[in-house]
């Protein structure tokens, strides 16, 4: 599910969520990923391909043990809203946000994200 302004921001695509090969392979065993900050949050950060470098590189730059999951929206089972994200984002740019669980069955493609050899993550889209 989706609010209805998620075409002006999303053209179909599949949406990206970013965490470590160690929090994959524990989201797979328990069914759902409920990455830290859930609580206090009570979403869990999303990206188009577009947008995924942006929050990689302020929160992850340099790490090796990244991986993306591709996400199919029809999947998620909780509502995905787009807002603001961080001051220094593009002022325009909005960020999906699910809000429940990210479940493993919602999961249909994972790939290693990698930083180049700065430590940079490069934008995907």
């Amino acid at each position: 599910m989706s609010t209805p302004d998620q075409s002006e921001q999303f053209a179909g695509g599949s949406l990206l969520h970013m965490c470590s090969r160690d929090e994959w392979a524990t989201a797979q065993r328990l069914g759902e990923r409920v990455p830290p900050g859930f609580d206090a949050d009570g979403f869990v950060h999303l990206s188009t391909p577009a947008q995924v470098h942006l929050p990689a590189n302020r929160l992850f730059a340099g790490r090796r043990d990244l991986v993306l999951l591709s996400l199919d929206p029809d999947r998620l089972g909780a509502q995905v809203r787009w807002e603001p994200g961080v001051p220094s984002d593009p002022t325009s740019m909005r960020f999906p946000h699910l809000y429940g669980p990210l479940p493993v069955a919602a999961v249909v493609e994972v790939t290693d994200y990698l930083p180049d050899d700065a430590g940079v993550f490069p934008p995907i889209g």
